[in-house]
């Protein structure tokens, strides 16, 4: 995480808050924005401007990111993505990328602490299960985000189901009476919460709770860039699990 490679030619794809953080970390690893894409640019002015680049970093919308991932493989430019809540699309994507021999790194969470976060989730969730525990879980994050659950709360369930014989999904808990074979995961909107989640592993006579709380976006702007960096002169389909084994 402290070392950065030769100066590398990054594309912006999308300015809001993250995009701007992003610069400004990457201008400080010594990495020069060739361009920056944004919703307004009509196809033929993003194409020009993605030709600029060594690289793509795309935080964007659920609505505009198979666009995008699909507009830098066909310009043969290596694409970092962010965006969460197009799982559907994303896989497709990542199908085509693979057979046209493109180069891809999407993580629902950058953050080297949510990793972490997933790593020890997957080890609770092992020892916890054959003691009957059952898991929930819970994010909250600021009100202008669109998509719920988010990308970080589904791969946390990702994580946790395989260890859970009984469960089969996860579901979206909206006070609704839910299938005893799910992994509920609660959605909460706060004004000015980064991101937080927690997975609760509930007993008959305790609970079990384990908690990742960013303070900020600098953890997941740093994290995007440092796998940029990694993905630079790479053909293939990349995660989190990649970057930090």
């Amino acid at each position: 995480m402290t070392s950065s490679p030769p100066a590398l030619a990054l594309v912006l794809i999308g300015y809001g808050k993250m995009g701007q953080i992003i610069e400004k970390i990457a201008q400080e690893r010594g990495h020069h924005i060739a361009a920056v894409v944004q919703k307004t640019d009509t196809p033929e002015v993003a194409a020009q401007k993605i030709r600029l680049g060594q690289v793509a970093i795309e935080f964007t919308t659920p609505e505009a990111a198979a666009q995008n991932a699909y507009l830098c493989l066909q310009n043969r430019l290596p694409l970092v993505s962010g965006t969460t809540g197009w799982l559907d699309a994303k896989a497709a994507f990542e199908r085509d990328c693979l057979a046209e021999g493109g180069s891809f790194f999407w993580a629902s969470n950058f953050s080297i602490g949510v990793h972490l976060f997933f790593k020890m989730s997957r080890l609770m969730s092992q020892l916890a299960a054959p003691q009957a525990y059952q898991p929930h879980i819970t994010e909250i994050h600021h009100t202008q985000k669109k998509d719920a659950p988010s990308g970080t709360a589904i791969t946390l369930a990702e994580q946790v189901l395989p260890h859970f014989q009984k469960l089969q999904q996860w579901t979206l808990n909206q006070g609704q009476d839910l299938a005893p074979a799910t992994l509920p995961i609660e959605a909460l909107r706060e004004e000015g919460v980064v991101g937080t989640h927690t997975l609760f592993l509930e007993g008959e006579y305790d609970q079990i709770s384990l908690t990742h709380k960013a303070h900020s976006r600098q953890g997941f702007a740093l994290g995007a860039v440092v796998a940029a960096e990694f993905l630079y002169g790479k053909k293939g389909v990349f995660g989190m699990d990649d970057l930090i084994p």
